[in-house]
This record gives C-alpha cells, structure tokens and sequence, in this order.
C-alpha cells in the first residue's frame, strides 16, 4: 500500500535533490497551512533516503484516502501527473479529493490561470509530459458536491463520486487515517 507524507525536512529535502542522479525526479509540496513542512509522496521518499537515509515524517496517510475523479473523457493519458504527485498536491492544499477539469462536460478544453498555490484550481502534468492538465482541488464534500452537480449534472457521474466521499473534510481524513 502506498503512502503520503508530511515532513519538516525541507531543508534536507533540498540538498538531498541536489545528489539525485540525473533524470530523478524528487516531487515535494510545500503544505499551504505550514510554510515549513512538504507533502511526498513514496517513490520520492524511498528516492531521498537512499541518498541519506531516514527522513523525519510528521504523519503519514495511505494514498487511497486521497480521491481522484479523472471523468469519462480523459485524454492525454502520457502526461498525466504521477498520481502520488498528485494526491502529495491535494494534500499541501489541505484537500480531501481532486477532479480532473482538463475538458468541460461539453468536451471543449478548459482554460483558467490559477493567480495563487491556494487557489482550488490548478495545472499539473508528467514532468516532461506534453499536455498539460487542470484540476479542481476539493477541501470539503459539500464543495465537491457543489462543483462536480454544477459543472457534470446533479445527477451525474461526477456528482455521484463526490458524494460518495468517505469524509467530510482534512479534519476528519487526518484524524481517520494518519498515522
């Protein structure tokens, strides 16, 4: 079972980056709450200690508790984030779930250029990868509710998901499945 991290190790994190071999790719997000703390995920874990050893973790979670809704018209599958990236993401931004928004329920592209980290909205892709991707960052299952029954359709897929969450909020996700 995979997991996510939260660690204080910022710093070590930044001067283990500096002796990866070249092409590794160490994926770390700062936590939006705690300037001083970044969510990983486990390949980049395993990545940074083999450099140095053990890294200081503050919590853990299994990666499932993070939800992703990626929608019937996926597309550019090759440039998809990692999804530990993406959930370590979530996660920095105290959310709950994530939603692929790349394309509207019309099928046309989406466009919106986030103006902050703390916006809901954001761009991720594959490092490397060519097209990129929008996502909408979920921090309470009354917002997914809300976004997916407006965007998809109340009845719709999307809507069914987000209703489906198994928590209500970070609280509830941290206090359920940290250890």
């Amino acid at each position: 079972m995979s997991r996510l991290y939260l660690t204080t190790a910022k710093d070590e994190i930044a001067q283990r980056r500096a002796l990866a071999e070249k092409g590794r790719i160490v994926e770390a997000w700062p936590d939006q709450a705690d300037g001083s703390a970044v969510w990983i995920g486990e390949d980049t874990r395993a990545l940074l200690e083999s450099i140095g050893g053990p890294l200081r973790v503050e919590l853990s979670l299994p990666a499932e508790s993070v939800a992703v809704y990626y929608g019937p018209q996926l597309c550019d599958i090759e440039s998809l984030p990692r999804e530990e990236s993406l959930k370590a993401r979530a996660l920095s931004g105290r959310g709950i779930a994530v939603a692929w928004i790349t394309l509207d329920r019309f099928g046309q592209r989406a466009s919106y250029e986030p103006a902050s980290p703390a916006e809901p909205v954001f761009h991720l892709r594959r490092v490397g990868g060519g097209a990129g991707h929008l996502w909408r960052l979920f921090r309470t299952r009354e917002e997914a509710v809300a976004y997916m029954s407006e965007a998809y359709g109340r009845d719709s897929e999307g809507a069914e998901w987000a209703r489906a969450l198994p928590v209500e909020d970070f609280a509830e996700l941290i206090k359920r499945d940290a250890l």
